[in-house]
């Protein structure tokens, strides 16, 4: 009788590599055909707007996400500069708009939310030093309290060219509140900034990015001339101003790499034409 020999069956180790092998042949194909479309599309219209919170190098655990490192926000900036962007703030864009502000070869606009003490004792010497400039978006209800800016603060970063904007009165999703509320916490935050000193406060950041059909003509009708989401992608003079779009710069976990990647995101989506908000 003749019996049926077999091939011995190739070790663990083995399959495993001749899997990892065609995963990194796949991933190199994709690469490559990502490589090929990004090179032959052409460049999408637009500047990004930079979404960040905090920059500071020590803080509680709940808050690491939201907190740039000095260090690396020094080297974000240097890219920047580097890479021949020039800073405006949503007001100079506005004023482009309406062909009263000629807008640089490569704008680009560096947004900071809430409105922490770090954008005073941390952030605006950084900025003054490059000779850049940024919007500061402000809970009004936090201001003066442990780790928030001042209304001190807030006026003197004004006078050194901060944009200064409303990020409510209370940092509530707008989209969870009746139509009362909403109004309140929109028109209420304007007023107590201007109230206390400030320039008309013309630039809005929606808390949590949270927004609806609603907001651009309740924003309109409170007198502000722009709004920025939380959704990435690139902005252009036909964007709808009540519906920027802005990329999240968080913590890094990767270095200067990661916020290179983050720039690119912006430009793939806007090439990808998603979710464009022109009007």
């Amino acid at each position: 009788m003749k019996i049926a020999r077999y091939e011995r069956r190739p070790s663990r180790t083995a399959r495993l590599k001749k899997a990892a092998g065609r995963l990194l042949a796949g991933v190199g194909l994709l690469a490559a055909a990502f490589g090929g479309w990004y090179c032959l599309t052409p460049a999408p219209e637009g500047f990004p707007i930079l979404e960040y919170h905090m920059v500071k190098d020590q803080v509680p655990a709940d808050e690491y996400e939201y907190a740039v490192p000095v260090a690396e926000f020094e080297a974000q900036l240097d890219y920047l500069q580097a890479e021949g962007y020039q800073t405006i703030t949503l007001l100079d864009y506005m004023k482009a708009k309406k062909g009263k502000f000629t807008m640089p070869k490569k704008p680009i606009i560096l947004t900071f939310d809430d409105g922490y003490d770090d954008n005073y004792t941390n952030l605006l010497p950084l900025l003054e030093q490059r000779g850049m400039k940024a919007v500061v978006f402000m809970v009004t209800n936090e201001v003066g309290r442990p780790g928030y800016l001042t209304w001190t603060q807030l006026r003197d970063m004004e006078q050194r060219g901060i944009e200064l904007g409303s990020h409510t009165a209370n940092h509530q999703p707008l989209t969870t509140l009746e139509p009362q509320m909403r109004e309140d916490e929109v028109k209420l935050s304007k007023l107590l900034m201007e109230w206390n000193g400030l320039k008309t406060i013309f630039s809005f950041s929606y808390p949590n990015g949270a927004y609806d059909g609603e907001m651009p003509g309740l924003l309109k009708g409170n007198e502000y001339l722009a709004a920025v989401t939380g959704e990435a992608g690139l902005n252009n003079m036909k964007t709808d101003p009540y519906l920027l779009h802005r990329i999240n710069i968080p913590h890094p976990h990767l270095g200067l790499w990661e916020f290179k990647m983050r720039l690119l995101k912006g430009e793939v989506l806007a090439k990808l034409g998603w979710n464009k908000h022109e009007i």
